[in-house]
């Protein structure tokens, strides 16, 4: 068992833990693991394995109880590589083991933290997260303002540059694994914020495109997830969300983002499409095509990224992420009041995309 599945978990761990479920009159007996009949020095349990349940004794007041503490493994495969996915089966184990009869009850749900202390989250209802609070304007409102007066500065040259110089650069960061380059694939087309369940979101009576066109994408974007599937190499650190409204800069090219999502490490194919299908998204709403400001900056960040990566291999599997990005600005759901050129055009880009094995920066037009 490799030292990342190991915990050093302490008897004093254990009995605070367990003190906080059942009162102060606990005190543990003996620790084995399910299965063996030897019991564990209570006193410290160097090497506790994620993945291995142990059986814990323990007197609560004159009553003997055992409870069973087990975790899941981390590793490659069937969706629980990221601590969050092995949280969400556990959450629902808690709550779902007791509905049904005959099954062995759960006490709690927790988790351990950096220190190997145990910590209660099996009341919790609801979950939230506390960041820190950033001063900033979203690039948003910079794409708003060149959709309104057509005017480039050299500050959104600037700005355009430093946000395809980040995505050059956090790229460079790789990781291997052939099983997590195939997941972020496999959630791509079939995960319920990625493209099949985009497609799920869109109304059944749709003005623009009938049911065979749906049937279509989504046999499209299973042929490229099987053509992807042999790219694992090119896993990398992405940040997940890049678009526009997860950007705040503030003076100058100083920028923080926001909301990082679905995972550390995937495609860059997926950042890149995320934040650029907005320049052609601006572009048709403001000339019907990739035209003028957004023409400019849609090229200039292409080009700069190409050049600082030479990772010409990218535009042989961005199209699924342009797809599933094109369908997001072409939904009725998030943006209602497009006209019908546009929306029909994005919907053309989409399917388009999935049809060429290589996407042609300079000639953009033609897949709308």
């Amino acid at each position: 068992m490799s030292d990342a599945n190991v915990l050093n978990l302490s008897q004093d761990a254990v009995l605070r833990y367990l003190r906080s479920l059942y009162g102060e009159k606990v005190k543990v007996q003996r620790i084995w693991r399910l299965g063996e009949t030897s019991a564990v020095d209570v006193v410290d349990l160097k090497g506790f394995g994620y993945g291995c349940p142990y059986v814990i004794e323990f007197k609560n007041g004159e009553k003997t109880c055992r409870v069973v503490l087990e975790t899941m493994r981390p590793g490659e495969g069937f969706g629980h590589d990221h601590f969050s996915d092995r949280a969400q089966v556990l959450i629902w184990q808690n709550s779902a083991f007791n509905k049904l009869p005959k099954h062995a009850s759960s006490v709690d749900a927790g988790c351990f933290d950096d220190t190997g202390k145990l910590v209660s989250i099996g009341r919790c209802k609801e979950y939230f997260i506390l960041t820190e609070f950033i001063e900033g304007k979203l690039y948003h409102i910079d794409l708003d303002r060149l959709k309104e007066i057509g005017d480039l500065s050299e500050l959104d040259l600037n700005r355009c540059v430093a946000l395809s110089d980040y995505l050059a650069e956090i790229h460079k960061t790789r990781h291997s694994s052939t099983g997590l380059y195939v997941r972020r694939l496999r959630d791509l087309v079939g995960h319920g914020e990625c493209i099949m369940g985009l497609l799920d979101s869109y109304p059944k009576e749709f003005a623009y495109v009938n049911k065979s066109y749906f049937i279509d994408i989504e046999k499209a974007c299973v042929e490229w997830r099987w053509k992807l599937k042999e790219r694992a190499h090119r896993l990398s650190q992405v940040h997940g969300d890049f678009h526009p409204w997860n950007i705040l800069f503030r003076e100058g090219v100083d920028f923080t983002t926001l909301d990082r999502s679905r995972g550390e490490w995937g495609e860059p194919a997926d950042d890149i499409a995320a934040l650029t299908i907005n320049y052609l998204f601006y572009s048709l709403q403001k000339y019907g095509e990739l035209n003028g400001v957004f023409d400019r900056l849609f090229k200039l960040f292409w080009e700069n990224y190409l050049q600082k990566t030479r990772d010409s291999e990218v535009l042989e599997v961005i199209q699924p992420f342009y797809a599933w990005r094109s369908l997001v600005v072409a939904s009725p759901i998030w943006y209602p009041n497009l006209s019908a050129d546009v929306r029909v055009k994005l919907l053309n880009f989409a399917q388009n995309m999935l049809q060429h094995d290589r996407f042609n920066v300079m000639d953009v037009n033609s897949y709308f």
